[in-house]
């Protein structure tokens, strides 16, 4: 069985990194609002990245989930409810 990684691998090319886009992403957002205040933008941005988190990992374990939650290091509960929050189950 593969071991788990204590993080992410290191891209040759950092222009592709998780971290990488999301600065970009946060600062052409942050570009289009011009003048207007950003507001809710933590919650937001988890909100964007959570779902799509979920659903990619609760496919990869085909429906269980706690091995999804094993693969994000949180309780079943805790994955049970962000499931509801984003209707998911």
């Amino acid at each position: 069985m593969n071991q788990p990684l204590n993080t992410l691998p290191i891209l040759e090319d950092e222009s592709n990194s998780l971290s990488e886009t999301t600065r970009q992403t946060v600062e052409t957002y942050l570009e289009m609002l011009g003048d207007h205040d950003a507001t809710f933008l933590y919650r937001q941005i988890m909100d964007e990245v959570e779902r799509p988190l979920l659903t990619v990992l609760m496919n990869h374990t085909n429906g269980n989930q706690s091995r999804t939650a094993a693969c994000l290091g949180i309780n079943r509960a805790t994955l049970r409810s962000k499931l509801k929050r984003h209707s998911i189950i």
